[in-house]
């Protein structure tokens, strides 16, 4: 398994655990089935046979770009950086690692 692998299936774990924790300690649907639909789709794209390569990390780039987009307005909203800050950065971290980090 390469390093952008390892990366990729840790960040989606935490992606569906998050929204597990939003549900169940504040009773967010909208966490859990944002998480759930995210990760979802995440997993799709690295699937083989599902999408063609290149299209598939293209859809993977655009939809954790648009989950920093969802993290830094629940930032805004609520001025508490967890756990929307943390996974903001921590999804600009992965999204840079995964288009110009290494294969290890």
């Amino acid at each position: 398994m390469q390093f952008k692998d390892i990366i990729f299936w840790s960040y989606d774990i935490l992606l569906l655990i998050g929204g597990l924790i939003g549900f169940f300690k504040s009773g967010s649907k909208a966490s859990l089935i944002t998480s759930a639909v995210a990760a979802a789709l995440l997993i799709l794209t690295r699937l083989p046979g599902v999408f063609q390569p290149s299209f598939g990390r293209g859809l993977a780039n655009v939809i954790m770009a648009a989950l920093i987009v969802i993290f830094a307005w629940r930032l805004t909203k609520t001025k508490k950086f967890m756990p929307n800050g943390l996974m903001m950065i921590l999804t600009v971290v992965v999204l840079f690692l995964l288009n110009f980090g290494k294969t290890w």
